[in-house]
């Protein structure tokens, strides 16, 4: 995954250590749990301690536990980015986000992952509307927003 400026400063000591202590401990779910929320009560408003609990939740399919921590990344992103807080009102030009690292993909990755934890948690209306905007704001499909979106509908189309 790209490098984002938007994550990775002025993370404190004992929230670093504390994530880093939840990767190791990734084979124990509730010892790792405790990292992350150890993390979240040193810095909860800390990009890089959102993103690490939508990672941990994410890819223990805790789906719903993650979408808060998506929504979050959303919101840093936007502000970062100086971008409206309502995702529909962001236009392609408002930021730099064809490039491939940098706070602009940060929020198109919380973005897309808030479509796509809205489409598992069974908003799919609301989930395939922000895969059309991150496809709209990512013409080239680099994170394959627009792929997921043609799946999704050919899925639908087979399930009718």
């Amino acid at each position: 995954m790209p490098e984002f400026s938007a994550v990775g400063s002025n993370l404190p000591e004992p929230a670093e250590r504390a994530l880093r202590q939840a990767g190791l401990d990734w084979d124990d779910e509730a010892k790792a749990e405790g990292h992350i929320r150890a993390a979240l009560e040193i810095a909860p408003d800390h990009p890089a301690v959102r993103l690490g609990a939508y990672k941990f939740y994410f890819y223990r399919h805790r789906l719903a536990e993650a979408l808060p921590h998506a929504q979050a990344c959303l919101a840093h992103g936007a502000a970062k980015l100086g971008l409206d807080e309502d995702w529909k009102q962001v236009r392609p030009n408002d930021a730099p986000f064809s490039e491939i690292d940098g706070d602009a993909r940060y929020y198109l990755f919380s973005l897309m992952a808030c479509g796509y934890l809205q489409v598992r948690l069974g908003q799919t209306d609301l989930g395939k509307a922000i895969l059309a905007k991150v496809s709209e704001l990512d013409p080239a499909d680099a994170l394959g927003a627009a792929s997921l979106l043609r799946h999704l509908d050919k899925t639908d189309e087979e399930n009718e």
